[in-house]
């Protein structure tokens, strides 16, 4: 006899971050998650050491807001010199950003994991297969179907799902399994990475953080979190020209290279190896029933601290569009999205570590100086912005192209109606929300655009700079300055935070509505108030 073959509503390969809080993601949705990640123990070394503002909001909305500033803290001036330190340029991680908090938030990423596994470990619809290696991965049109050993023992099992999604590292099985090849982005520079936690009561003298652009050693100097109240740090050097990776990974030449900053009675070394940092792109990210995310679908420098954060946003933009799916409420079509909204903004911000990357990645004298030259004159380029979304479900002009503020991050802070106050996400809630500095758009919205709202969840909010009836005070003064800013008297906001489009006048509200009705239905949601609001 048999046995049946477990189904889920969706597997996922690899058990990294990325794959945490996509299964926790999922199961807020009540959908049944089968994780199978090849090794029984977590990494306990940190990779990633940061999280941006945006993802910082995404892990709140995930039920981690309260628990993310013990295992977090505020990122520094990120500053740039050349040798003889003076600065080349600086990136400001500590300004408050347009999520509330600082732009960037340094972690360790073990503890955040530990943070992340706890969490999931709590969602009964997870089932997490620790020690199973994914094998093969087939699909029909039903179904995704996935073999899995047991890495110690080699028994072999089989699962299905309604999908796949692989976070599975550069690596990835189901990056093959799709047939995906990978643009390289020409980017390739050995790094030796040490992790040093400072000894109790010793304060270095170092950057807070830093890229130490001289030619004879290019270095990084920053944060790499805090555990158990004691702050770790990391530097990485590049690995020159004629030098080998073996001899650069001997203990004793990382103690040799710290020598400037930190003395071997100052600290312990938790980890020294070295890394190959790299620029890659997936060309396909969806075939059928299977995806890929994270590392599996795109790697890049470290420089703008980005790794991680960029899984994330896959993870994000996924997750409420399989939502759904799932739910029967879309055609797996909507799917189609994801890799047009996601791959472009991954290539930006691999065009932005790039960039930075190239800036420190000069071994020469000569080049160094030019560079130097070139930043103190004005002369060199500006960093590229950080980018917004350029395609996908966005609001377009009759011309067809993307009409601004479409694509942009929204606001987010904390607000007061009456007795009630708190962060927007969690009083408001989360999936699409109408979000109006007026009365007049509310007062203006038809029934028929109010039923199609209501069936897809969204919520509708009035924000104003003062108090008024029904509406939320912008106490932090996030929305009001941002809708001025943008000419915005109404904007419709996604589930992920990006804006489908915006209005001016109250009066286009309707209109409004209406466009994210017609894309909606012509990207496979089907949803009865959503077809009569298109008819119409």
């Amino acid at each position: 006899m048999t046995s049946k073959i477990p189904f889920y509503d969706v597997v996922q390969i690899g058990y990294g971050p990325v794959s945490e809080i996509m299964a926790l993601a999922l199961a807020r949705q009540g959908r049944s998650v089968a994780v199978f990640e090849r090794w029984r123990e977590r990494f306990s070394l940190p990779r990633a050491v940061c999280i941006d503002h945006e993802l910082y909001r995404v892990l709140s909305a995930l039920g981690m807001g309260q628990d993310l500033p013990a295992v977090s803290h505020a990122g520094p001036m990120y500053r740039w010199f050349n040798a003889d330190w003076k600065e080349l340029l600086a990136i400001d991680w500590e300004s408050e950003s347009i999520s509330g908090g600082p732009e960037v938030n340094f972690i360790h990423q073990p503890t955040l994991e530990k943070m992340f596994e706890d969490v999931v470990a709590a969602c009964p619809t997870v089932d997490v297969h620790l020690g199973w290696e994914a094998v093969a991965a087939t699909q029909t049109a039903d179904y995704v179907e996935l073999v899995v050993r047991d890495f110690e023992t080699d028994a072999r099992r089989t699962v299905r799902a309604k999908y796949l999604i692989g976070a599975d590292g550069a690596n990835s099985l189901v990056r093959q399994a799709i047939g995906s090849t990978q643009e390289d982005r020409g980017f390739e520079a050995d790094w030796l990475v040490i992790d040093v936690l400072p000894h109790e009561g010793v304060v270095l003298d170092i950057p807070p953080a830093a890229q130490y652009c001289n030619p004879l050693r290019p270095t990084t100097i920053v944060p790499a979190g805090v555990k158990d109240g004691r702050y770790f740090r990391r530097w990485e050097f590049m690995r020159l020209p004629g030098e080998s990776r073996e001899s650069l990974e001997l203990e004793a030449m990382a103690w040799e290279l710290l020598a400037p900053w930190v003395r071997r009675d100052q600290a312990t070394i938790v980890r020294h190896k070295v890394y190959t940092f790299r620029s890659l792109l997936a060309n396909t990210w969806r075939k059928g029933r299977m995806l890929i995310a994270g590392d599996a679908a795109h790697v890049m420098p470290p420089f703008m601290g980005q790794g991680m954060c960029a899984g994330l946003r896959d993870d994000w933009n996924l997750a409420w569009k399989l939502n759904l799916v799932l739910d029967g409420k879309a055609d797996d079509t909507l799917l189609d999205t994801y890799q047009p909204e996601r791959r472009p903004h991954v290539s930006d911000v691999i065009d932005l570590s790039m960039y930075l990357g190239k800036v420190i990645c000069i071994p020469d004298p000569v080049k160094a100086a030019e560079r130097d030259e070139a930043f103190f004159s004005g002369k060199a380029p500006p960093p590229p912005a950080f980018p917004c979304l350029t395609n996908g479900i966005l609001r377009r002009g009759s011309d067809g192209t993307v009409q601004a503020p479409a694509g942009l991050l929204s606001p987010h802070g904390s607000v007061r109606r009456g007795t009630q106050q708190g962060r927007f996400d969690e009083v408001v809630g989360l999936g699409f929300v109408l979000v109006s500095r007026s009365t007049a758009a509310e007062d203006t919205l038809g029934e028929r655009q109010k039923e199609f709202l209501d069936a897809i969840g969204a919520k509708r909010a009035v924000v104003m700079a003062h108090e008024a009836p029904g509406a939320w005070v912008d106490l932090d003064h996030k929305f009001i300055p941002y809708m001025e800013q943008h000419g915005i008297d109404t904007m419709l906001v996604r589930p992920d935070f990006y804006l489908y489009g915006a209005v001016a006048q109250a009066t286009s509200v309707n209109q409004l509505v209406d466009d994210l009705a017609t894309d909606l239905q012509r990207h496979g949601v089907h949803i009865a108030p959503l077809q009569q609001a298109v008819a119409a």
